[in-house]
């Protein structure tokens, strides 16, 4: 992100970018500064867009290579091609290294293969630059920034348990930001009254706290909070589904922690965002490798039995929280 910043800062750019990673929200944030910066204001005579598989490699070319019209640059964007997955942008890829230098390409991807022609040509010619999902600490000091945008304050604790309300997904935080500088707007200082009056907790929170509430036998706790999604209007299958990817998270990162993992490595073997591994790894604690296995096991049991019209839905996931919730397994 540095050398993005950087570019932007100075106006110094490179004619081909490639945007990729799983943080949509920085993706979609560079996407518009980028063309933004690149485009003078409302032109859209030199400014191309295309988005998905299928795309007609010789139509790009033949775009790119036309002068822009009374402009400085002529500049096209690409959203999800699978060209760095594929052949398919292999005659893209010899074209690239031969682009008039009045063509800029933006391309933005969700996944991209390194080894791909594609990305060899975007790397020997231009930016290539991964935006990962953000650690617990840059997620707390963006956090932080925004807040101190409005000209508000919050603890650093509010913080935390902010990011643990509303999940680790930007887009979602932004939203969330916007409706505490609504509610807040005459005060400045964001308190966890203000969170708590306003933000969504998300349905993963709820989940963790349900399998908390399991671990510690704290048996009420745990059916309240199924209550309260069936109350949402949650489907039951999907809360099961939901309680079996947890568990089958913390068996993994039992397995690894035993192994001796740190938590980044936990975090990449296990396909966690770098900021749940803590709570993870928590978590785990309260269980044994015997026992998290047995529960996935019964699990997919339950998930038959409801399939095969033994019990239903709902009753099935009742089932489930009781028994792990009275006692030792």
């Amino acid at each position: 992100m540095k050398s993005l910043n950087e570019d932007l800062k100075t106006g110094q750019f490179s004619q081909i970018y490639l945007l990729f990673g799983e943080e949509n929200y920085l993706k979609r944030q560079y996407k518009e500064r980028f063309t933004k910066a690149l485009l003078s204001e409302g032109d859209t005579m030199n400014y191309a867009y295309y988005e998905g598989k299928g795309i007609d490699v010789r139509e790009v070319i033949d775009l790119a290579e036309t002068m822009p019209f009374f402009a400085e640059r002529r500049l096209l964007v690409f959203e999800n091609t699978g060209f760095f997955k594929s052949s398919a942008g292999a005659d893209l890829a010899d074209y690239l290294k031969g682009l008039p230098k009045t063509t800029y390409f933006l391309f933005v991807e969700n996944e991209v293969d390194k080894r791909s022609k594609m990305y060899k040509a975007v790397k020997a010619k231009g930016r290539a630059v991964e935006l990962p999902l953000q650690d617990e600490k840059t997620l707390k000091r963006w956090v932080a920034g925004q807040v101190g945008k409005e000209n508000k304050k919050i603890t650093e604790s509010d913080v935390m348990y902010f990011l643990n309300k509303v999940g680790t997904d930007m887009e979602n935080i932004t939203k969330e930001l916007e409706k505490i500088f609504c509610y807040a707007l005459e005060r400045g200082v964001v308190t966890r009254e203000d969170i708590d009056a306003v933000c969504v907790t998300q349905i993963t929170n709820h989940i963790f706290d349900m399998v908390n509430a399991v671990a510690e036998k704290k048996q009420k706790k745990a059916l309240d909070l199924y209550y309260e999604l069936l109350a949402l209007k949650e489907p039951p299958m999907r809360i099961l589904f939901l309680l079996t990817r947890q568990y089958r998270g913390l068996y993994q990162v039992k397995q690894l922690m035993k192994k001796g993992y740190g938590r980044k490595e936990i975090a990449e073997k296990a396909g966690l965002h770098p900021f749940a591994v803590g709570k993870y790894q928590e978590q785990a604690r309260l269980f044994r490798i015997k026992e998290l296995r047995e529960i996935l096991e019964d699990s997919a049991d339950i998930e038959q039995r409801v399939k095969t019209g033994l019990l239903t839905d709902v009753l099935a996931v009742e089932i489930f929280l009781v028994k792990y919730s009275q006692g030792s397994v």
